[in-house]
C-alpha cells in the first residue's frame, strides 16, 4: 500500500474516537483531559495503522488475487479472478486531498465488498484495476462478458501512468447528468427537512428559557437533529455531480462530492428496475430509479457500496429514456397495469387504487405504495422462481399474492390478486420465463 495509508487510516480513527466520546464525558472530565484522551487514543490508532500497513500487501498469482494482512494472526485471502464482477475506484475526501484512491472488488456470490485495497496512488489503482479485469478476461468490458484472447484491451493493453489515471473515470456515451440544484431541492422535499425547523425552534426555546437551559440538553438535541438530517445530507453528498454513461455492455456511473466513486454496472446482470415517486416529489413530477444487480453484495450493510443508482432525481421523460437504455422497448407510462379485485379493499381500504400488476411483452410490472408510489419492473429472463402465497385473511377473501424472485434480492410481489388470476399469472410467468431464457 501507499506510504501515506497509515496517516489516512489514523485520521479516520481520530474521527471515530471523537464521535465515540460523548458530550457527557466532556462535561465530566473537562476540556483539558478530554483533549488528552483524544490525543492518546489517536496516537494509539495511528501506531496500529502503521503496523497494519507494514504487514498488509497483495500479490497477483496467475488468475488469483491474494491479500495478506495481520501481525499476530496472519491471514491470506485468495480471490479467484474468474469470479470478479467489477473493480470500483473510490476516492474519499482525504484520499482526494492526498492524490490516493482505494479499490473495492465485487465478486459473484460475495456477502460484502471484497478486499478493499486502501490506499494506492490514482495511477496505480487504475493500472491495477485494468490488470485485474484483463486477467479476469473482461478487459475492455469491465464487469461484462469475457473478452476473446488477443482482443483489444486484453492483457497486453493494460494502461499505465496518466493514461491509467484517466481510465479510473467512466467513459462511454453520455446518457444523463443530474443537476445539482434539483438534487438539493429533492432532499429539501423530504420529511427530515420538514422536521428540521421544529428541532431548531426547540433548541431556541431551550436557550431562551433560563430555568431549563443547559449545555448538555442543547448538545443532545443538536445531536438528535444531526441524526435526523443525516440521510438527506448523505444522499446529496453521495449523488453530487451524478453522471450516467453507457458503452456496449455496461452502464458507467460517476458520483460523489466528498467521496467520488466510479462504478460499472453490467447490463446483462440487471435483475430489476424500480421507479419511486415520493409524496412530496409528485408536485414537481419527479421520481428516482434504482437497480438490482446480480453478483453484487446484496448483504452489504453500507448501501453506498451497492451499484444501484440509476437516476437520483429526474422527470418522467428522462426516466423513460434511461429505462429504454437498460430495458429496450419498455416504457414506464405504457405498462399494462390492472388493480386487484374490489374485495381487496378489506386489506387496503385506502390504497387499493395504488396497487397494480401486469404483463408486458418483455417484463412483468408491479405497482404498490400509497404515500410513496413504487413501480417494479422485472425482465422475464431474470426471474428465478415464482411463488403464490396466501395468508389467513386472504384465504377468507379468495385472494393471493404472486411473488417474483430474482437473483438480485427483493424481486417483486403482485399483492392480493383474485385466487384464480394469481394461479393463472404464476403459470404465465413461468412459461414466459422459460421462453425468454431459451431465446436469450
Amino acid at each position: 500500500m501507499h506510504p501515506l495509508s497509515p496517516a489516512l487510516h489514523g485520521a479516520k480513527s481520530l474521527v471515530v474516537v471523537i464521535a465515540g466520546l460523548s458530550w457527557s464525558t466532556l462535561s465530566r472530565v473537562g476540556f483539558g483531559w478530554f483533549a488528552a484522551m483524544v490525543v492518546v487514543l489517536a496516537l494509539g490508532a495511528t501506531v496500529l495503522s502503521v503496523i497494519s500497513w507494514y504487514n498488509t500487501g497483495y500479490h497477483v498469482v496467475g488468475r488469483e488475487l491474494r491479500v495478506y494482512e495481520g501481525l499476530l494472526w496472519r491471514r491470506t485471502r485468495a480471490i479467484p479472478l474468474e469470479r470478479l464482477q467489477a473493480v470500483e475506484v473510490v476516492r474519499p475526501l482525504l484520499a482526494q486531498l492526498t492524490g490516493l484512491a482505494e479499490l473495492r472488488l465485487e465478486v459473484v456470490g460475495g456477502g460484502k465488498t471484497e478486499a478493499p485495497l486502501a490506499y494506492l496512488s490514482v495511477a496505480d489503482a487504475a493500472a491495477l484495476r485494468a490488470r485485474l479485469l484483463a486477467l479476469a478476461g473482461r478487459a475492455g468490458q469491465p464487469g461484462g462478458a469475457v473478452a476473446p484472447a488477443g482482443a483489444a484491451g486484453g492483457p497486453e493493453a493494460v494502461p499505465t501512468g496518466q493514461e491509467a489515471a484517466r481510465t479510473a473515470m467512466p467513459a462511454g456515451r453520455p446518457l444523463h447528468a443530474v443537476r445539482n440544484e434539483d438534487l438539493l431541492v429533492s432532499q429539501l422535499l423530504t420529511p427530515q427537512a420538514f422536521l428540521l425547523p421544529f428541532g431548531v425552534a426547540f433548541v431556541v426555546v431551550q436557550f431562551l428559557s433560563e430555568d431549563s437551559w443547559s449545555f448538555i440538553a442543547v448538545a443532545s438535541t443538536l445531536t438528535a437533529m444531526a441524526g435526523v438530517v443525516l440521510q438527506p445530507v448523505r444522499r446529496v453528498l453521495d449523488d453530487w455531480n451524478f453522471r450516467l454513461a453507457r458503452d456496449e455492455s455496461t452502464l458507467r456511473v460517476r458520483n460523489g462530492l466528498l467521496e467520488t466513486r466510479a462504478q460499472t454496472v453490467p447490463l446483462h446482470r440487471v435483475q430489476t428496475v424500480r421507479a419511486t415517486w415520493p409524496l412530496l416529489w409528485r408536485m414537481k413530477g419527479w421520481l428516482r430509479l434504482r437497480l438490482e444487480v446480480a453478483g453484487y453484495s446484496v448483504g452489504e450493510s453500507d448501501e453506498r457500496n451497492r451499484p444501484d443508482r440509476l437516476l437520483p432525481v429526474g422527470d418522467l421523460p428522462t426516466a423513460e429514456m434511461i429505462v429504454g437504455e437498460v430495458l429496450p422497448g419498455v416504457a414506464l407510462a405504457a405498462l399494462p397495469l390492472t388493480p386487484p379485485p374490489p374485495r381487496a379493499r378489506w386489506l387496503h381500504p385506502l390504497g387499493r387504487g395504488a396497487l397494480g400488476a401486469g404483463l408486458h411483452e418483455r417484463v412483468v410490472a408491479v405497482r404498490s405504495g400509497l404515500l410513496t408510489r413504487q413501480l417494479t419492473v422485472v425482465p422475464y429472463a431474470r426471474i428465478q422462481s415464482v411463488r403464490v402465497v396466501q395468508g389467513p385473511v386472504q384465504r377468507r377473501l379468495g385472494l393471493a399474492t404472486v411473488h417474483v424472485d430474482t437473483a438480485g434480492g427483493a424481486g417483486a410481489a403482485a399483492e392480493d390478486r383474485d385466487l384464480a388470476e394469481a394461479w393463472a399469472l404464476a403459470a404465465e410467468l413461468t412459461a414466459r420465463t422459460h421462453t425468454a431464457r431459451r431465446t436469450a
